[in-house]
């Protein structure tokens, strides 16, 4: 026998699990369940792809049986791929993800959230605990000859030792605690089997005693034992949807996706022509846990004529789809494609291609139709589809579409859809401010006159906006302008603010020779009113969010790129910079007009010590 330490963030997990993060206890059945499906599912598919185990005597099922005595256990069986004890230790000692540290700091003390949050990590078989004081694992590889036994009561260590067991496959036994002796019951087994697992496409068999009496006087009667089918045992997905009800797709997704919520919603498609699959897809209510780390966990299952073949290859879907969760089942297909296959096959293109077509047709369905449903998707979603108008040009004009944006002049998310339908008869382009920080922003005095002429701007502060709203140029026959670029307020200027630009020519001029080479340009601003300064980007330099971005990716050695200081003539610093004939003066102010825009834009200062003199000075003198 060996002893082992749980892996810390298990042990963490499972200090969480038992005090009742799940909000029902009894789902601990569920995911034994369907971790007994997914080891069918890997062995029936080297049965048929795999010289070395088409010789097994393979028939797949799951076995439950129970004991109510005076130890009242519970044992799940499958026959099954097997484990040996590198991976029992592996599989059930340790969880194999870069982000589990993340995953448990970000565990809120809310049952129900962290329950969810528990559920996209993944970590069902420990939910066993909260039912059982003790766990046996006794399996055997298919293909082997030797059996392991992992055993432990889940308080901080496990062991594994050496094990008889005559066929492959695994078996778990559960000795039941006190919160758990009610599940060894025929009737509590079966009801929770009808109500999460009936749709796990193996058969599942409950063994129990029954007891049958021979006559009025046989008071004790005679035990017979029973072994009764009790799910339906066929690929839901494959199902008529006419004969599936709400309830039978949210139970299936809880299965396949281990969350304990329902989705937010979902879509089955079943396309028949050239080419023949189904598809069943659904969309989680919070966001995969795992959706922005590199090893993300793909949520979607390909099958060939309901042969498992893949749930972990990241090409079946774009990868800004990664949070879509379910399974595409392809008659086409051969039963021996490989990943590196799958890549280049054009059945499965094709099939993702048109998939991808549905999901998004789908997603701009239910904007339309449920305008409030749409918004709960979108403030979970609304990130990667935007990825996805940068890497999937064929479908960009309908992601155009989905993607969603804060405005200066109203409430929520607003679509370019909207935003065009809101447009004043003489505006000709569609305007937004980018940034880091949405209040920040809000309170740029870059939106000083769009907000005096009652122009709509749209917020961007999602960082991967400044990479992907600059591609798309334009939406329909709108072109897409920051107001934080240098030829963007062009557009509002009239012939009076050209009369004032002129007369400011002096005061830009003496400002511009303060500041010499710390600017790229001083130029006489047209849409501060309140303000008397503004710092923006020359339209062909990086934009300050872009630069920063650079910087945080290590691009150290990246060259300075100088902003433009925009002054308002008709500010009292500015009229004072024009009025005074002395230079230390003038230079101050020049200094405080940068320096306070760069602020305001969240901008550093890079000589904090020269900012604090020229302050003192200028108050000095104000005495």
């Amino acid at each position: 026998m060996s002893s082992h330490q749980f892996q810390t963030e298990v042990s963490q997990l499972l200090h969480l699990i038992v005090h009742s993060l799940y909000s029902h206890k009894e789902i601990f059945l569920r995911e034994l369940i369907s971790n007994a499906s997914d080891a069918l599912d890997k062995l029936k598919y080297l049965s048929l792809t795999d010289d070395n185990y088409k010789k097994l005597a393979y028939e797949p099922r799951i076995d439950i049986s129970f004991d109510d005595g005076d130890v009242k256990k519970l044992v799940v069986r499958d026959t099954g791929i097997g484990m040996d004890a590198e991976e029992l230790a592996l599989n059930l000692g340790t969880i194999a993800k870069s982000g589990t540290k993340n995953f448990i700091t970000s565990l809120t003390g809310d049952a129900k959230k962290d329950s969810n949050l528990i559920g996209q990590f993944g970590v069902g078989f420990y939910s066993a605990f909260m039912v059982a004081d003790k766990i046996e694992v006794i399996s055997k590889k298919a293909g082997s000859d030797k059996a392991s036994k992992w055993s432990s009561d889940g308080k901080g260590t496990f062991d594994i030792d050496e094990a008889e067991k005559t066929d492959f496959g695994t078996e778990v036994i559960l000795y039941l605690n006190e919160n758990g002796k009610e599940y060894s019951s025929r009737w509590q087994i079966e009801n929770i089997i009808k109500k999460y697992s009936d749709h796990i496409a193996f058969p599942i068999f409950l063994e129990y005693f029954e007891t049958k009496y021979e006559g009025t006087d046989d008071k004790e009667g005679k035990k017979e034992k029973k072994i009764e089918k009790i799910n339906s045992a066929s690929a839901l997905w494959k199902r008529s949807k006419s004969e599936l009800s709400d309830n039978d797709y949210n139970e299936f997704y809880k299965i396949i996706s281990h969350d304990s919520d329902e989705p937010l919603f979902y879509m089955h498609t079943n396309a028949e022509g050239t080419i023949n699959y189904t598809t069943l897809f659904f969309i989680p209510k919070l966001a995969p846990f795992d959706m922005f780390q590199a090893d993300y966990r793909p949520g979607v299952k390909l099958y060939v004529s309901r042969v498992f073949i893949t749930d972990d290859n990241k090409e079946l879907m774009p990868t800004y789809l990664r949070f879509l969760r379910g399974v595409i089942d392809s008659e086409d297909l051969p039963l021996n494609v490989s990943r590196e296959i799958l890549q280049q096959n054009k059945i499965m293109t094709n099939i993702k291609s048109a998939s991808v077509k549905k999901v998004l047709s789908e997603f701009k369905k239910l904007s339309e139709s449920n305008p409030e449903k749409y918004t709960e998707f979108i403030k979970q979603y609304n990130r990667p589809l935007k990825e996805g108008l940068y890497s999937d040009f064929g479908n960009k004009e309908l992601l155009q579409d989905l993607v969603r944006f804060k405005s200066t002049t109203r409430e929520g998310f607003v679509s370019f859809a909207d935003y065009v339908s809101a447009m004043k008869e003489d505006q000709k382009s569609i305007y937004y401010i980018s940034g880091d920080n949405e209040e920040t922003l809000r309170d740029s005095p870059l939106l000083e006159a769009y907000k005096e002429k009652g122009i709509e701007v749209l917020i961007m502060n999602d960082d991967i906006d400044e990479i992907v709203i600059p591609t798309l140029i334009k939406y329909k026959d709108k072109d897409l302008k920051a107001i934080n670029r240098s030829g963007t307020a062009d557009e509002l200027k009239t012939s009076e603010d050209k009369e004032k630009e002129k007369e400011a020519k002096p005061v830009v001029e003496k400002i511009k020779k303060a500041l010499g080479d710390t600017v790229k340009d001083v130029i006489a601003s047209s849409r501060l009113s309140g303000s008397p300064s503004c710092i923006v980007m020359d339209e062909n330099d990086p934009s300050i969010q872009m630069q920063h971005m650079f910087k945080a990716m290590g691009q150290k050695q990246m060259p300075e790129f100088k902003p433009i200081l925009e002054v308002n003539p008709e500010h009292d610093i500015v009229k004072k910079i024009a009025d005074t004939n002395d230079d230390l003066f003038a230079e101050d102010l020049s200094f405080l007009l940068l320096e306070q825009a760069k602020i305001m834009e969240g901008e550093e200062i890079k000589k904090p010590a020269d900012f604090v003199k020229r302050l003192n000075r200028i108050l000095n003198r104000s005495n």
